[in-house]
């Protein structure tokens, strides 16, 4: 180190390799710091001292310089690391390192969910640091409000777990501009629109006639119907056996086919493998925005959701007689009267009384499409399901 005798702090670093280099070295609260200038052979005396006196200057008013550069290059370091992290990396880190251990229907949605908005939007191989607020408003305002609420909570604990890893600044999901209270949904069809909607549903070709079908007969989630398996039915397509891993709660569920069902998704093919009711190339079916708005138009009932299908039957077993403890094993709801210490105690499934509620809403079904009206006290299933389970 070779100090400047005219401009103090001024200094030419010498390498044992013979390379040369000024700085400026200076004192701050008893540590020493040294900021560089430039290669002796880029930048003239001059200007090294020139370049000093201004530093100098700033440390007698209180700035550190040196340090200032090392913040700025350590944002400057950070910034490039989120630029090269792009969203489809951080989504699939987020799946595998996050979601392992959560409920497979969460870890599965939640990625898709992700990857088909961003991908829509042109923001899947963009640098996830680059996301803002404001983007989101385009994103958002291109979806179903139910499909924006869904992506702005996934895209929410998603950034807010890569947050904490410190591979993103902030969270542009939150505060997201969508309404995020979900709207508490009570619609039930009546008799005389459950009856133009089945009627429309029998008429309804291909897989999507048949997922609705079963739908109503059944009572079960939209994802259960779509991915139901020839495994999960027994031989003698008397039950379906949805795992856990593919419902909501993650327990697993014996629903009792009735002969309607078993009318619905026919016989099975030889080797008992693949999907019930696949989509093109075997895959799942995935059309439904697009069928619903036809099956909309067949019927000429509007304004209602598949799910409200779900809610629909479970009125009707109420309807029929009943009890709620058969309802809510069917619905696999693990709530009202089979939660807390009776849900530990009470193991019992009501596979009989399951059995007989579903076949007696499939009758009331085929009564309502042929303009008469079932009638629960006549119903021999039902009284003996009540009988059961009082």
């Amino acid at each position: 180190m070779v100090f400047d005798g005219e401009q103090r702090g001024l200094a030419v670093r010498v390498m044992a390799a013979g390379s040369k280099s000024y700085l400026a070295q200076y004192t701050v609260q008893g540590r020493r710091r040294r900021v560089p200038l430039g290669s002796t052979d880029a930048i003239s005396l001059a200007a090294a001292r020139d370049a000093t006196r201004v530093i100098m200057g700033r440390v007698a008013q209180g700035h550190d310089t040196a340090a200032a550069q090392k913040a700025a290059a350590a944002i400057a370091k950070a910034e490039a690391l989120r630029d090269r992290l792009t969203l489809a990396q951080l989504v699939d880190d987020w799946q595998r390192l996050h979601l392992a251990d959560l409920r497979p229907s969460y870890r599965v949605e939640a990625p898709r969910a992700l990857r088909k908005a961003l991908t829509d939007a042109g923001w899947w191989e963009r640098p996830a640091g680059q996301l803002r607020r404001e983007d989101l408003v385009g994103i958002f305002d291109k979806l179903s409000p139910s499909i924006a609420r869904s992506v702005a909570a996934y895209g929410g604990a998603c950034f807010g777990w890569t947050v904490q890893r410190g591979a993103v600044p902030d969270n542009p999901f939150s505060k997201p501009p969508v309404r995020m209270g979900t709207r508490r949904r009570d619609r039930v069809l009546s008799d005389e629109k459950t009856v133009k909607v089945w009627k429309a549903v029998l008429a309804t070709p291909g897989p999507y006639g048949r997922i609705v079908a079963t739908l109503l007969l059944t009572a079960q989630r939209r994802d259960e119907v779509r991915g139901l398996a020839w495994p999960e039915v027994s031989r003698d397509l008397s039950t379906w056996t949805i795992p856990g891993e593919r419902t909501k709660n993650g327990l697993p569920i014996i629903v009792p086919l009735s002969p309607a069902v078993r009318d619905v998704i026919g016989k099975p093919p030889v080797n008992r493998r693949g999907l019930v009711f696949p989509g093109e190339e075997g895959k799942p079916f995935g059309g439904f925005s697009k069928s619903k708005r036809a099956l909309d138009e067949a019927c000429g009932v509007t304004g209602w959701t598949l799910h409200d299908l779900r809610r629909t039957a479970a009125s009707g077993f109420q309807r029929l007689g009943v009890p709620l403890e058969v309802t809510e094993a069917v619905l696999n709801h693990v709530s009202g009267s089979r939660s807390g210490i009776v849900g530990v105690y009470q193991l019992y499934k009501y596979q009989v009384e399951k059995a007989a509620a579903l076949g007696a809403w499939a009758r009331h079904l085929a009564a309502l499409a042929g303009n008469a009206r079932a009638s629960p006290e006549k119903d021999p299933e039902i009284r003996y399901a009540i009988g059961r389970a009082v």
